[in-house]
């Protein structure tokens, strides 16, 4: 019997999002609707099995995703977030182990060096190794003009989006083997940029450069390097933006597939770029965007 195709345009939630408001980090349970991680739909084939991974912004949103499909696929799986995070970071290592891998939680703020570099020691220690590192960990807010950006908000976009990865990055290469692979979360912000999210746009179109220089960089030694550039996707940053009632009702509505994307549409992508599937792709930015352009 073959199976009905399924309309992409219905599959998960289809109209904008009721009026709510969060101070950052967002939290998976002040976000509503919940967003969905892929917790009771995604199945693995064991395309990562034995891999190790680290996740910055691990605990939810696209970074829970990923660490769900990663521990389905059959690798081990680290991720990083921030103390405020504990609660949602706990469910995800749940969910980890649930699927038969090592999960491990490391909280702390990815804007100190320190810290950001530090991960991939306790990674490695705890797994023995690292395979994949997935740079995900993000910040932005809403600005009424750049007149009235505030330096203090724009180092903090600045130091989460750019420093923090690449010092978590720069710490990780000494310990990766070939075929391991690094993957970015751009936006589609990098190509399409909103004036009310200046700076976050401008550390996405940095990391595309970045991802594709370290591509280059690192080629030689087997190391693939790539990014995914998300379109407008509920997760608990998007309450926390800043946005007003008419902003959330309105979410993801202007896409060709006419809604916002869920946290689990994103995860095969993020698969197969750290998969042996994508053997020859790097330096590649994968839109996941319901069909708008980049």
């Amino acid at each position: 019997m073959i199976e009905p195709t399924t309309d992409p345009r219905t599959l998960h939630h289809e109209d904008g999002f009721p009026e709510q408001e969060q101070q950052q980090p967002g939290l998976i349970d002040r976000t509503v609707p919940t967003p969905d991680h892929g917790e009771d739909s995604y199945r693995g084939s064991g395309r990562l099995t034995g891999r190790r991974a680290l996740i910055t912004g691990g605990d939810s949103g696209i970074g829970r995703a990923v660490a769900i499909a990663f521990a389905r696929e059959g690798a081990d799986v680290a991720i990083a977030h921030l103390p405020e995070e504990q609660t949602d970071a706990d469910a995800t290592v749940e969910l980890v182990t649930a699927a038969g891998r090592r999960g491990v939680s490391l909280p702390g703020d990815i804007r100190d060096e320190g810290f950001a570099s530090a991960l991939v020691d306790a990674t490695v220690s705890a797994f023995g190794g690292l395979d994949i590192l997935v740079l995900n960990a993000a910040y932005q807010k809403d600005r009424n003009g750049l007149q009235n950006l505030e330096t203090g908000e724009m180092d903090r976009v600045f130091r989460t989006n750019l420093y923090a990865m690449m010092f978590t990055a720069r710490a990780a290469i000494p310990h990766l083997n070939p075929g391991a692979s690094i993957i970015v979360t751009s936006s589609i912000q990098a190509f399409n940029p909103s004036p009310g999210l200046i700076d976050y746009a401008m550390t996405k179109a940095a990391q595309v450069a970045f991802v594709q220089a370290l591509a280059e960089d690192l080629g030689p030694s087997g190391v693939r390097v790539n990014a995914v550039a998300p379109g407008p996707i509920w997760t608990p940053l998007i309450p926390a933006t800043g946005w007003d009632a008419e902003r959330l009702a309105t979410f993801g509505q202007d896409t060709p597939l006419g809604r916002a994307g869920q946290p689990a549409e994103l995860a095969g992508a993020y698969v197969y770029l750290a998969s042996d599937d994508a053997s020859f792709v790097s330096g590649a930015v994968l839109p996941v965007t319901g069909g708008k352009g980049l």
